[in-house]
């Protein structure tokens, strides 16, 4: 008796490009880390407040790495808070969201602590649980999902 083939899984590299449709962010350069069990978008101006006596949080976000000329002003629902330890090794009470994310044509619902994570070198992290069963990593390589398209800066003179 043979078992048969469970069917093979996209692979993804440790650096990939993902949107994040339902935030209005066309691409985000984001860290997949399989270290991490949880997911965390950088985010800044933090402002929660209450719409059909449901939790929701106003937050902004630079999409684009050590630039902060680009801003993306956002709103979720709080799915909850989460005690979340940083790679320093503190913890700290984070809220959570759940949206849609767009990696290598697919679509699917992740959680996402919001932390601001000016400081780290990527505006985004990746944890396992947001790709379990869905992808294989090659930590390796980088972009398999491409590159987004490039703003041309015009010639100088």
């Amino acid at each position: 008796m043979t078992k048969a083939k469970k069917p093979a899984l996209p692979v993804i590299g440790w650096r990939e490009w993902v949107k994040l449709p339902d935030l209005g962010v066309k691409s985000i350069k984001v860290k997949v880390d399989t270290g991490a069990r949880s997911s965390s978008l950088h985010a800044y101006d933090l402002d929660e407040f209450e719409r059909d006596g449901e939790k929701w949080i106003r937050f902004k976000l630079h999409p684009v790495q050590r630039k902060t000329n680009e801003v993306v002003q956002t709103e979720a629902k709080i799915l909850e808070y989460r005690s979340v330890r940083s790679s320093s090794g503190k913890a700290n009470l984070r809220p959570v969201i759940v949206t849609n994310i767009e990696l290598l044509g697919q679509l699917w619902l992740v959680e996402l602590t919001l932390a601001n994570r000016d400081e780290m070198g990527f505006r985004m992290l990746l944890g396992r649980e947001a790709f379990r069963q869905r992808f294989l990593v090659d930590a390796g390589k980088s972009y398999y999902g491409g590159k987004p398209p490039r703003k041309k800066k015009p010639k100088r003179r």
